[in-house]
């Protein structure tokens, strides 16, 4: 069983998505144990008590560092055994302590086929930049901006009649369907490496 934490910043949308997957067997071998908020007041939480998932509000302003902030919330991670974090609409930049204490285990959703149109603003920039598709790409992170390594993506074809409130709505259709898809894959790789650990272990 892969013990997972979900970091949001916002509506989470996707972190309940996750968590119903999980609950249906869509996400097997897999447990989601925490919600990260960075926002004291993202609806995320809200979706959190209803779906009985504890969540944790930390505060990045009472930290003197980022280094001080994820100290924290890595000691919190240790309290619920986490093996995988995973970031759905987290607006904040991972830094080297949470890097360190989880390599290959922090997986991020970006809403647009990377390398394309990495950042904050990446459904718009697409649909300004008038291009015939865009996507969504789940992949690791790392210090970079969006330019970890790849683990799943799809295109979206766009339609020229779209608005971007229509264009939106079917990037986020698409994570909804694909998120779960490319979580499965990452504890398929870590319930492996466990195995081998355990073989090399007795053997």
């Amino acid at each position: 069983m892969v013990n997972i934490a979900i970091f949001a910043s916002g509506n989470g949308s996707n972190f309940e998505n996750i968590v119903t997957a999980a609950s249906n067997q869509q996400i097997h071998h897999a447990k989601c144990c925490l919600l990260v908020v960075d926002k004291e007041h993202a609806f995320a939480c809200e979706r959190a008590k209803r779906l009985g998932i504890p969540y944790l509000y930390v505060n990045p302003k009472a930290y003197a560092n980022k280094a001080e902030y994820e100290s924290f919330i890595l000691s919190k991670l240790q309290e619920y055994h986490i093996d995988l974090i995973v970031l759905a609409g987290y607006m904040r930049f991972i830094g080297e302590v949470l890097l360190q204490a989880f390599p290959y285990r922090i997986m991020n959703l970006h809403p647009a086929y990377l390398p394309q149109f990495p950042g904050a603003h990446s459904i718009q920039d697409a649909f300004e930049a008038k291009v015939d598709y865009t996507g969504v790409t789940v992949h690791y992170v790392d210090e970079g901006v969006d330019t970890g390594e790849i683990i799943y993506q799809e295109k979206l074809m766009i339609d020229s009649s779209w608005s971007l409130e229509v264009l939106e709505k079917h990037v986020h259709e698409l994570e909804y369907h694909l998120f779960p898809k490319a979580i499965q894959m990452v504890i398929d790789k870590i319930e492996n490496n466990k195995e081998d650990h355990y073989e090399t272990s007795i053997g």
